[in-house]
């Protein structure tokens, strides 16, 4: 079952591209919110399209005092090579191993074949580590309300 508002959001520690470098959510504590949107597959059309509009905007975001965080199963090697084709602006992170995916209660059992596949998800991460917006989906052609992450950010010190 996936987390939602109110869970205390679980830590992790991931690689935006191949190397020891990681990102982790816990870094950005006290600092900034974080939105997370975990993301099926690196360059399926409709992760394309998420990942391009949230870049569209992505002054909007640190404006709110937000971090974008991408999530994928993919590869490091992947998920920095989608980051730079898309022009994100923001890190999208390899969960290989499905551990933060796993934590959120966002996997798909069976997608189309594939097992432990993100469900397409978003989550508003406060500057405490509580988690104070969640939608996730079991269409994975369906993008996230932009305008709803926002206004949950809007909400927020």
């Amino acid at each position: 079952m996936a987390l939602g508002p109110g869970d205390r959001a679980p830590d992790f520690s991931l690689p935006p591209a191949p190397g020891p470098e990681k990102i982790s959510l816990s870094q950005h504590r006290g600092e900034h919110n974080v939105v997370l949107l975990f993301l099926p597959l690196a360059y399926s059309s409709v992760c394309t399209d998420e990942v391009c509009r949230v870049a569209e905007d992505l002054g909007a975001w640190s404006d709110l005092d937000a971090v974008v965080l991408g999530l994928s199963v993919d590869s490091p090697f992947v998920t920095a090579r989608f980051a730079e084709d898309t022009g994100a602006g923001f890190p999208i992170l390899s969960d290989f191993n499905k551990e933060a995916m796993t934590a959120y209660g966002v996997v798909y059992d069976d997608f189309f074949g594939l097992k432990g596949v993100a469900k397409r998800s978003a989550f508003v991460v406060d500057k405490a580590g509580v988690i104070r917006y969640a939608w996730v989906t079991d269409d994975s052609a369906e993008l996230p309300d932009l305008a709803a992450i926002r206004t949950a950010l809007e909400g927020l010190d």
